[in-house]
């Protein structure tokens, strides 16, 4: 991948990731957190790992981000009302979140690993989703059926909690 292509989609999971806190209304921050996790599958495809990037989409930016509006939904919640900025508090963070930035570009620059160019990646012989189907249903089968059933009655006990009554 390019690195203009990489700072593109690494700008996108930023900007969209601090729209997610920033927007006051749940279902646009849920549609922010969609388009953040695109941004981070591309980056996994840039790295050459397909079947992790087609997974954040199958899995997170799909099914989840699906369950997450379903539930906000449900909730019915409502866009949250404008506060009182905390200055001092926000300062704070501002401080603390400099110093960290700081802190990060001066080990990456000091660093003598940073600065050199990866080699190239060996292509794969074996398949990967093989591999992770093999080891999922031979080794680790019961855990999975357990993890499937435990959603399903959570997924049951959501919609029998939020049953309206009737009067």
């Amino acid at each position: 991948m390019p690195p203009l292509l990489f700072w593109i989609f690494a700008l996108l999971m930023l900007v969209f990731g601090a729209a997610v806190v920033i927007n006051r209304n749940p279902v646009a921050s849920a549609l922010s957190l969609v388009v953040s996790f695109l941004g981070l599958a591309a980056l996994f495809m840039s790295l050459d790992a397909y079947f992790v990037g087609i997974i954040q989409v199958l899995v997170y930016a799909g099914a989840i981000m699906v369950l997450f509006l379903f539930i906000i939904m449900l909730l019915d919640l409502r866009a949250e009302k404008l506060r009182k900025i905390n200055w001092l508090a926000s300062a704070g963070g501002l401080l603390v979140a400099l110093a960290l930035l700081m802190q990060i570009f001066y080990v990456v620059g000091n660093l003598h690993a940073a600065q050199e160019k990866f080699p190239p990646l060996v292509g794969s012989t074996t398949d990967d989703v093989r591999n992770i189907g093999l080891l999922l249903f031979d080794n680790y089968n019961a855990p999975f059926q357990i993890v499937g059933i435990l959603v399903l009655v959570a997924t049951v006990g959501v919609v029998l909690l939020s049953k309206r009554e009737v009067r």
